[in-house]
């Protein structure tokens, strides 16, 4: 049952990534509405209210925020919920976000190249493609391996890596079957780590960061896992403030978060491949505050509200962490039938928090992109938490029948 004037926010999502803001938003006095077509999600079981929409359409998003009377809207865990939410409060005048304009200056990949491009921010060399004449002449130009990706999707969605014009081809005819927008982003491949760098910005400058390393085990465009601290030096995170810093003023960004996903080179030089002004997904806002003790999801839902962020304490990891998405390993075929989660002896008193979500006897339809849960690992020693996730995909696996 609805309280009676409730201070109202509408959520753009409801999936597993989004319970710790449904959380934090309630804890704050919010009556949560999510939204969404995955009527499964599961963070919707704990929001106030459900209301099963299409969150990428903008409209259908202004509509629903009028007609619940809400005096705030977040973005959850998708760049499509992000859009839609920076829409309807640029619309109605509520407060937290950035403009339309601006946000696709941010997560559309080819406008965000040509802005690093422009601010001098090291980015891979990439050329907006509209046809396959555009394609076939942006596939003689750059340098083989590359990378051929919508500009539009996030989750590794129509990425694909080609290592010569035939593969590369049949990535462009992928990507551009799953995009929205006309045109795709081709780009050089970026040797080096992966990391992420997730920041909050305060009058234009980072006023909290932290950095993790990434893990892929099959899917190598989709994340399966996080390790922390990272492993690139000071000097490499110190640019990636400077770039923060910079991408804000020249956008003239709100207050609030601000996260990258970059590849270190050899050199030391940490090149942007995405960012955005949206919370990561699978559960990587409980993982900042597991391993800084900085209430990360409270952070992201006052900045969304317009509130004063000004007191986060920039502080460094607190110990050895490692969020890990329990994924299908290679040995798994479509079409398996799932039958347990295990995990080895070694790794029990490592466990801080089990989130599995996986049931019993369901069908595996894409292992790509299959999740049976996410755990929280605490580590005694750096050594152990790198010889641990080196090993996490048999340590912690899927069993089938």
């Amino acid at each position: 049952m609805e309280r009676s004037n409730p201070k109202k926010l509408l959520l753009l999502g409801g999936s597993h990534a989004e319970i710790p803001l449904i959380k934090a938003a309630q804890e704050m006095g919010w009556f949560v509405i999510t939204t969404g077509n995955a009527r499964e999600g599961l963070g919707h079981p704990y929001a106030d209210k459900n209301v099963f929409a299409d969150f990428s359409d903008k409209e259908a998003m202004l509509e629903l925020a009028r007609a619940e009377g809400v005096s705030a809207v977040c973005s959850g865990c998708n760049d499509f919920a992000l859009l839609s939410t920076v829409y309807v409060c640029e619309k109605l005048g509520l407060p937290g976000h950035d403009s339309f304009a601006t946000s696709l200056e941010i997560h559309h990949k080819d406008k965000y190249r040509a802005l690093a491009t422009r601010l001098g921010i090291p980015t891979p060399r990439a050329i907006t493609v509209r046809n396959e004449q555009e394609f076939e002449t942006a596939i003689s130009t750059l340098t083989f391996p590359i990378i051929v990706k919508p500009v539009d999707l996030t989750g590794g969605k129509g990425i694909h890596r080609a290592a010569n014009a035939e593969e590369a081809r049949a990535a462009y005819k992928d990507a551009t079957s799953r995009t929205r927008e006309d045109h795709v982003v081709v780009e050089e491949f970026v040797i080096g780590t992966n990391h992420g760098f997730s920041a909050m910005l305060v009058k234009g400058k980072v006023a909290f960061a932290f950095s993790d390393n990434e893990q892929y085990f099959v899917n190598k465009y989709l994340v399966s896992g996080a390790n922390t601290p990272s492993t690139t030096a000071v000097e490499g995170l110190a640019k990636l403030r400077e770039y923060s810093e910079r991408i804000a003023s020249e956008l003239n960004l709100v207050d609030g978060i601000l996260h990258i996903q970059y590849i270190e080179r050899a050199d030391g030089t940490p090149v942007i491949i995405e960012i955005c002004r949206r919370p990561p997904g699978d559960l990587y806002i409980k993982f900042v505050k597991y391993a800084t003790g900085v209430d990360y999801p409270k952070f992201i839902i006052m900045a969304e509200t317009g509130e004063d962020i000004s007191g986060i304490t920039d502080v460094s990891t607190q110990g050895f962490w490692l969020r890990h998405c329990i994924m299908a390993g290679p040995e798994i075929e479509n079409g398996s039938t799932v039958r347990d989660v295990t995990f080895a002896p070694e790794i029990q008193g490592n466990i801080v928090e089990k989130f599995l979500w996986y049931k019993a006897g369901e069908t595996i339809a894409d292992k790509l992109t299959y999740k049976a849960g996410i755990v929280f690992f605490k580590f005694d020693s750096l050594a152990e938490m790198q010889d641990k996730t080196a090993r996490m995909p048999e340590l912690a696996k899927i069993a089938i029948f």
